[in-house]
């Protein structure tokens, strides 16, 4: 999820901003301290919105920079448990293919990609349904649900397609396709044993 967030944090201001306006200075500090970063609480910090207040500014000895106390706003995107996210096969392996979805890659495991067996075609680098014949390759659009998020030692993130509603949207469409076309027959056969 997608969110603006308010943070309060001292910054270091390096003597080689000292030739720019204050708040454009502390700005750009802040964004090359923060942006790119995942912090736990509230994910991966895409951008450094706003400054919001400077403080004081403070000499330490031994260090060039002066340190400022700052409130700004930050962008990040935050996993959540059952968030359902729409994402790009980026990678196919053997053991699962890997989502970039928001802004982090997630694993959807092999057993989570369909309610089929599914193996893995190395020639074609892609995933095969047994029955449904449903391909899965690099590149393809995807819809997944967020089962686990950890941001200890890595940041992981695992996600399930096997759910309704969820898989490659190709799948999808041919799904709904075949579903309007059931029903428009059906419709049809009422109306015919209608006439009788």
């Amino acid at each position: 999820m997608y969110q603006l967030v308010t943070v309060e944090d001292e910054i270091a201001v390096p003597p080689t901003k000292f030739n720019l306006d204050l708040e454009q200075a502390v700005a750009e500090s802040l964004a090359e301290k923060f942006e790119g970063r995942i912090n736990p609480d509230i994910g991966v910090i895409l951008a450094v919105t706003s400054v919001d207040s400077v403080g004081e500014g403070r000499i330490l000895p031994g260090d060039p920079s002066v340190h400022y106390q700052s409130v700004f706003k930050v962008l990040s995107w935050m996993p959540r448990e059952h968030e359902i996210v729409e994402g790009e096969v980026i990678d196919i392996t053997e053991f699962g293919a890997f989502i970039r979805a928001g802004a982090l890659d997630g694993l959807v495991h092999i057993s989570q990609v369909m309610d089929d067996f599914v193996s893995y075609d190395d020639k074609n680098s892609q995933l095969v349904g047994r029955q449904s014949k449903h391909v899965l390759k690099q590149g393809d659009a995807v819809r997944a649900r967020i089962i686990s998020i950890s941001f200890k030692e890595q940041s992981k993130v695992g996600l399930t397609m096997r759910q309704p509603f969820l898989g490659s949207l190709k799948w999808l469409t041919e799904k709904a396709k075949e579903e309007k076309k059931v029903k428009k027959e059906e419709k049809k056969a009422e109306k015919e044993e209608e006439k009788k």
